[in-house]
């Protein structure tokens, strides 16, 4: 039997040995940046698969509500991670590795929610949506009035404010808590997970979801 390394091997050659190995990385540090951008590349491309899943009506709204919201919550840290105060935005680095993901891009960069879901009219549905809906308006308002203004802290608190408004009943499309939120939620998008907004911003904010928060409980007094 002939040796690997001999012509008639069961194994193809080795590469000549006298050539260097080529490192990824150089350092821990080097290597953990390589992580940190794989782990936002796989959020970006999970996403896209996602969106066109529920296009195509191979998931339940339950499991793509699910799921989206998940990967919403997971992007804004994995992009913090992956290109934290350096210059690169999200659009740049999807250019970089040619990422053609026209879906995802809109639901992560500026929807950052997950498509609307109606809940059905049954009661008890509607009890928990509500429900949700307080408990997700108190804590982001609790959050704006203690002054944590980061972008990576809001959004989440944001987004899933969002969600539980749009899965209310009987509610208009142009209804104003919706629209205050979503501008907000644009916003938020729009920058970067370490970057923070202003103190009159947050004073503005504030203001937007103390509004909706009483043009949402004079929706509850019509459904008493």
């Amino acid at each position: 039997m002939t040796s690997n390394g001999g012509s008639g091997g069961r194994w193809p050659m080795a590469l000549d040995k006298s050539l260097s190995e080529i490192d990824l990385f150089d350092s821990s540090k080097e290597r953990k940046a390589y992580e940190n951008c794989a782990d936002l590349y796989a959020i970006i491309t999970a996403t896209e698969h996602l969106e066109r899943a529920f296009a195509s009506d191979a998931i339940t709204n339950t499991q793509y509500t699910t799921e989206c919201n998940k990967l919403i919550s997971q992007f804004k840290i994995a992009e913090k991670a992956a290109l934290g105060n350096n210059k690169m935005t999200t659009e740049t680095f999807m250019k970089i590795y040619q990422m053609d993901c026209p879906r995802a891009a809109e639901r992560l960069l500026r929807m950052g929610v997950p498509e609307p879901m109606r809940s059905s009219n049954n009661s008890d549905n509607v009890a928990i949506s509500v429900a949700e809906t307080v408990q997700h308006f108190i804590t982001a308002m609790d959050n704006v009035k203690l002054d944590r203004l980061d972008v990576d802290e809001l959004q989440p608190l944001l987004s899933e404010l969002m969600n539980a408004l749009v899965q209310l009943p009987d509610t208009p499309n142009d209804w104003a808590p919706n629209h205050k939120v979503k501008k907000w939620l644009v916003q938020l998008n729009s920058m970067r997970a370490y970057e923070r907004i202003d103190e009159d911003d947050g004073r503005q904010l504030y203001h937007d979801l103390d509004s909706a928060y009483l043009e949402f409980t004079q929706y509850l007094k019509t459904k008493r």
